[in-house]
């Protein structure tokens, strides 16, 4: 994982985060933390990854979720060569489903 980014108020978001304990209350926070675009932007980029990782082409996932190319290139790197983050929730997302 990346340390450069990592500081005191980055560990306070993510223990923040790991604090709530229902999706209304992950709604409200998200609301009150960032744009309803910049929500947006990462629930696109959530199922983009779970797109590519069912092996959907970009032209399929460009039309199901309206993401750029450039955004699924990026995302296809961070699947590949990222910290695993995606992975990891895509996976446990995955358990929980089913």
């Amino acid at each position: 994982m990346a340390e450069k980014w990592k500081d005191r108020l980055t560990d306070q978001l993510c223990k923040a985060i790991l604090v709530l304990e229902t999706e209304e209350e992950v709604y409200r926070f998200l609301e009150d933390i960032a744009t309803i675009g910049e929500i947006r932007a990462l629930a696109q980029r959530l199922e983009v990854a779970r797109l590519l990782s069912e092996g959907y082409t970009y032209p399929q996932i460009a039309q199901q979720t309206g993401a750029s190319t450039a955004t699924i290139s990026r995302v296809k790197k961070f699947l590949e060569y990222g910290a695993d983050g995606y992975k990891i929730v895509l996976d446990r997302l995955k358990e929980k489903n089913q």
